[in-house]
């Protein structure tokens, strides 16, 4: 890049004073090279919160106190229209930089004109291996699913499509939300793994009552509006690299990856390469099998297809199918020349 586009940098705020004075000390020593302005947003927090706000003594932080508690998704919207720069920053305000990654991520929207967001690497990624998942021009990794605590998205994006959707409320899954919107329009999400950031976690709301209550309400509506987001497909192989997939199962996973879903691979040993963060692999054994059809109680989580390539081990496939009939989950068997046809629609009238 010549010349580094205008970033700017939206940090929602309610209450947590302790939290939010480290993260706007943290951006403003490590990513001042990289940005203009910082637009915090108070959505109506306690007087400590606002007291320590209206005495940061940085000239490129604005503080702008709302009247009433408006929630995540309406915060960072207000914010947001207040920006003309090419890029917004957003960031939850338990976050905490520790270097610039601001030209990583912004090299990597050069690369790519369809990335519209791209997210820096952490300790919320701390149980993916990043190195096992392919890298995309700018290096970084495709997503299907957008974590809302950091990320830099193209402005005029976000207003295009409306920005963060406030039936959401006081927040969770507005930021998978809209990230599902903007997959479904053709745009990217990335993760970079050479850039990181600290987050904390429920450093607003908790994980109380209210915090359980909320993010069951939200999840509610979440797959009520994307309900093949839950498709989570079993797919069995033996050893081999993505690249070796036959054409028509790679369309099928992208199709799940595209709906929200999610895919795991199960080989005699750890793929080493996977196609996105959507994509999970695990070594062959029954346990493993066993424990990924018991994995969840929640209708969400629960293994939804079995997907069959042909060098699937005869043991395997006899231990499987049984299991599978007792649990009512359909089996494909991945002989392309017959199957390509008709798998896709099963998965659309999920």
């Amino acid at each position: 890049m010549s010349a580094q586009p205008s970033i700017d940098v939206v940090i929602p705020v309610y209450n947590a004073p302790a939290l939010t004075r480290h993260c706007i000390d943290s951006v403003v020593a490590c990513l001042s090279e990289s940005i203009r302005h910082i637009y915090v947003q108070d959505d109506a927090s306690d007087v400590e919160t606002r007291m320590m706000l209206d005495q940061l003594p940085y000239e490129q932080v604005y503080v702008h106190h709302a009247q009433k508690n408006q929630g995540f998704g309406a915060s960072v919207n207000e914010a947001v229209g207040r920006s003309d720069a090419s890029f917004v920053l957003i960031l939850n305000s338990d976050t905490t930089s520790s270097e610039d990654f601001l030209p990583t991520l912004c090299a990597a929207m050069a690369a790519d004109p369809q990335l519209a967001v791209i997210i820096p690497a952490g300790n919320d990624y701390a149980r993916d291996n990043l190195d096992r998942y392919v890298r995309e021009p700018g290096g970084y990794i495709r997503t299907h699913r957008l974590r809302g605590h950091a990320f830099l998205i193209r402005r005029h994006v976000f207003q295009e499509i409306g920005g963060f959707d406030p039936a959401f409320g006081r927040g969770y899954y507005e930021d998978i939300d809209l990230g599902r919107r903007l997959d479904l329009r053709g745009w990217r999400l990335g993760v970079h793994p050479g850039a990181r950031i600290q987050h904390e976690g429920g450093g607003s709301f908790g994980r109380g009552r209210s915090y359980k209550a909320l993010v069951k309400h939200n999840r509610s509506l979440y797959f009520a509006r994307y309900p093949n987001a839950s498709l989570n497909i079993l797919l069995l192989s033996a050893n081999c690299p993505p690249t070796h997939l036959p054409p028509d199962l790679l369309d099928a996973l992208d199709y799940v990856f595209r709906e929200g879903g999610y895919v795991y691979w199960v080989t005699p040993e750890p793929a080493r390469l996977l196609l996105c963060l959507q994509m999970r692999s695990y070594a062959m054994g029954l346990e493993v099998v066993v424990r990924l059809l018991l994995r969840s109680w929640r209708e969400e989580k629960r293994i939804s297809q079995i997907w069959m390539l042909p060098d699937t081990s005869r043991l395997l496939r006899m231990l499987i199918m049984p299991w599978a009939r007792i649990c009512g989950l359909e089996v494909l068997s991945w002989e392309w020349a017959s199957a390509a046809q008709s798998v896709t629609p099963k998965l659309m009238s999920k």
